[in-house]
């Protein structure tokens, strides 16, 4: 249960960088909702994986190099699925506000995302 409530927590604490870099770069600069969404997704990404190594998942025993491309896979996968859902949902209600597709998507990844890292890049390595 202290795993479920850490993964929440590193999941909060992306969703809030996610959120905010995208509020920012909405506000102060010429890009659009895709490009800001996809700065806004790698910064999140890097944020999480530094809360989730730290205090969520026990080492895996694999080297760094394994579990840091077992986390990118991981990763940069939910975050295909955030994109789409996020996208798909932009452009098929075009009055959307870009945050609140951005909840949508980042609430239906989470559950792929804490799948994914917690039986294929944090779970201990088989003898």
């Amino acid at each position: 249960m202290k795993k479920l409530i850490r993964f929440a927590l590193a999941g909060g604490l992306g969703f809030v960088v996610d959120a905010s870099v995208l509020a920012v770069l909405l506000h102060l600069t010429p890009l659009g909702p895709f490009i800001a969404r996809l700065i806004a997704i790698a910064l999140a990404m890097a944020t999480t994986w530094a809360f989730n190594r730290t205090f969520t998942f026990d080492r895996s025993g694999r080297s760094l190099a394994a579990e840091g491309f077992r986390y990118g896979s991981v990763g940069v996968t939910a975050a295909l699925v955030n994109y789409a859902l996020y996208s798909a949902l932009l452009l098929s209600l075009p009055a959307l506000q870009p945050l609140v597709a951005m909840v949508l998507a980042t609430a239906a990844s989470m559950f792929f995302s804490f799948f994914g890292y917690s039986r294929f890049v944090f779970r201990e390595k088989a003898e």
